[in-house]
Formats: structure tokens, sequence, C-alpha cells
């Protein structure tokens, strides 16, 4: 069996795995990255965070996405019955953040970042899947195999897994843990999007509020069509029969806010269903790897964080595991699991306050401080890292103390 060198082996081709391996070309060595699909794909994940932006330039990826055309995003607005909630990312309290990102058909944007990785030197391998992998202390042996059954084996003295949902090493090496979150589910589709207004409204995301734990994605991409999805726990789901176009466009009929734009429109494809997606880890690293973007653990769609996560974990594994291969001490626990942990942590609240109501309460207020909100609106840029931010450092408590003080003042209590 034919046998391959690398320094470090990403497995998955998506943003993770693309800033990971050109991060690992960047510091000098030598990437390989195996994939088990073909390129495009479809995948779900299509609004980025300003966050992103960091690494997409620290990996020398930044220009080929912004040569894609690619429908700029400058915030956020939070729709609830005829209550409205805008975020504007030039208001954000962390200072040396990003101001603006995109909103990119996946496809697109993860072949893009993956074209540019090969072109970088990184050899990619496409429709090629683990079948196993034997560690030695920090090196490995992993075996893949193509499509046409072919085997061979690739040692690597690092393995950054990047595969998201295909969970490759918590697969092989029981790492799962099941998420606290309650299974919830989504039914999404693309649609031509003829009715999109003119203004700012036609071109930003829009998620609307339908009830406490039921919202919808709106997401206008530069080329005419938008991502349109419902999200909620199953008792919303089970009040719709019928093929999937006809559950999905019952919807529309029933939330005002969307119905007008978007009912009648024609579908790019029969929309789609994922459900139970939340999901944790035991842990981030062993000797001689780490897991990033979904392949470690995934919240929720509401606020985007996906792709923030997968590119910040991917940047994060590279420099370290670079730093490890050089001969340097690295403490993974601390630089690396406690670091995401901070992120995934401060997000957890915002999500756990989104579906609770407390999160609502705050954001549809009508009296809700300036400096509040710019603060609230860098959590959702992604900058959950900065605890400075008195909405990341003290994220598990000030979302309840803050929607308590609102309904004080609204009368509620």
């Amino acid at each position: 069996m034919q046998t391959e060198k690398t320094d470090v082996l990403v497995i998955g081709a998506g943003p993770s795995g693309t800033v990971a391996a050109s991060l690992v070309k960047k510091n000098g060595l030598n990437a390989v990255i195996v994939e088990k699909q073909k390129f495009p794909r479809f995948v779900i994940g299509e609004s980025l965070l300003p966050r992103c932006m960091v690494h997409l330039e620290d990996a020398g990826l930044l220009d080929v996405v912004k040569a894609q055309g690619f429908q700029e995003k400058f915030g956020a607005k939070f729709l609830k019955g005829d209550k409205m909630c805008d975020f504007n990312f030039q208001e954000q309290f962390t200072s040396e953040a990003w101001k603006w990102t995109w909103q990119v058909p996946r496809a697109q944007f993860d072949k893009a970042l993956a074209d540019e990785t090969e072109r970088k030197g990184v050899s990619v391998y496409y429709e090629t899947g683990v079948v196993d992998v034997q560690m030695n202390g920090t090196d490995s042996l992993t075996t893949v195999e193509d499509i046409n059954g072919n085997k061979r084996r690739i040692e690597a003295k690092f393995i950054i897994d990047s595969s998201g949902y295909g969970r490759v090493l918590p697969n092989l090496f029981d790492l799962n843990k099941p998420s606290n979150f309650p299974a919830r589910k989504t039914l999404f589709a693309h649609v031509k999007d003829v009715k999109r207004p003119d203004n700012i409204d036609g071109n930003r995301i829009t998620i609307v509020a339908h009830h406490t734990d039921v919202w919808i994605w709106v997401i206008p991409f530069s080329n005419g069509t938008t991502s349109l999805g419902f999200v909620g726990n199953n008792w919303f789901f089970e009040k719709f029969s019928g093929s999937p176009e006809k559950q999905f466009r019952e919807m529309v009929e029933e939330v005002p806010h969307i119905n007008e734009r978007f009912r009648d429109v024609e579908l790019v494809f029969e929309p789609r269903t994922i459900e139970g997606w939340s999901i944790s880890v035991k842990q981030f690293h062993g000797d001689g790897y780490a897991l990033t973007g979904n392949s470690s653990e995934f919240l929720d769609p509401v606020f985007s964080s996906g792709v923030t996560f997968a590119t910040e974990s991917g940047a994060v594994a590279a420099k370290l595991a670079c730093r490890q291969i050089k001969g340097e001490k690295v403490d993974w626990e601390k630089e690396f699991a406690q670091h995401m942990k901070q992120g995934v942590d401060t997000f957890r609240s915002y999500v756990t306050g989104w579906y609770d109501g407390t999160l609502q309460d705050i954001f549809f207020s009508p009296k809700v401080d300036l400096n509040i909100k710019g603060q609230i609106c860098s959590v959702l840029a992604g900058y959950v890292w900065d605890l400075n931010n008195p909405f990341v450092k003290k994220h598990s408590r000030v979302i309840g103390n803050l929607a308590h003080l609102v309904k004080l003042e609204a009368g509620a209590l």
C-alpha cells in the first residue's frame, strides 16, 4: 500500500480545514487534506460573522472570497410581531473588530477556499474517506480510501479533524457526547427572490421570531436567490403534512413577515430537513490531534456561529500544531480547549437566552442602552473572546439580569 508523508493531515476541506491547511503552509510546513465529498457540494451555514474575516485574511484566503462577489453583510435585523431590533456591525463595542462580512452560498464559498488552498501547494484528495487511524504518540498512520476503493496510508505528525458532521475522529475514538440542548429541526430551501426590496432590507439577513422557540432565517445572496429556513421544536413541524414543498409553503403562509415577500416564489430545490444537529465531545484534543469546527461541538444555527467556530478553531489548531512540530511545548488544554470553550459557552448563553425568551425580551425592548447594545452587537459579530466586553466575560449572568431589568421597566413584574 502506498504511503505518503506530511506534517499535518487535515480531514475535511470546509472552511475550518482550508484555513488550517493554509496556515500550516504559511508556517513553512506541509499539509494534506482528505475530503470525503466532491466539491462543489451543498452545505448549510450561509451567513458569516465578522470574526471570520480575521482568519480568512491571516490564511491568505480573503482576496479569493472578495473576488466571488458575494453579498456583503453589515449587520442583522430581528423581527417579532410589530417590533424590530437592528444591529449594525459599525456600532460594536470591540474596537478592532471587522465591521462587515458576507452572506454566501456555501457550495461556491467552500470551493473557492479549497481551490485557493490547493493553489498554495496543499494536496486535496476529494472523494476520499478515512478508514482507520493509528496513533503512536503524536505521530499517526491514517488509512484512507478513495471512491474507487483504492487505499493509501498517510503518515503525519499531527491530525486536524475538520470533518464537520462526518465527525471522523470522534466516531473512531469514541469522543461523541450528547448536547444538553433539546433536539430541534429545520425545513429550508433556496428561493428565487423576485420580490426582494430595493433598500437595505433586501440584502441583509433577517431573523423573524415566530414563537418563542420557532424562528425563520432570511439570507439573501448576490445572485438573486435567498436562503429561507424555519427552525424550531418538533411541535411546530407536526402541524404540517404533505410533501416538503407543501409544508414549506404552508409555513410561509403562516408568517406575515415572510408571506408578503415569499408567497408562491419559485424554489431552487425542494425543501430539505435537518434535525438533531446539536452535539458535543468529551475532549477537544488528544496526543497528536485536535478537533475543529462541527467535528467538535455545534450549538444551533441561530446567530450563525458555525463558520466562526470553524475558522477560529482551525486557525488556532494549525498554529499550535506548527509550534509543536517545530519543537515547542504547547499547552493544548489552555491554549486550544479552554479558548474554544470560552467562545462556545458564551454563544451557548445567547442561544439559550433566545429560546427561553430572555434575550428576545432584551432585543425587542423599546429602551435598550446604546452601550449595552454595542456590547451585544460584538457578541453577534463573533467576538466572543473579547473579555473586556461584560457581555462576554459575564455572559452566564448578564442576559438574565438585563432581561429582569427590562421587564421591571416595562412594568411586567
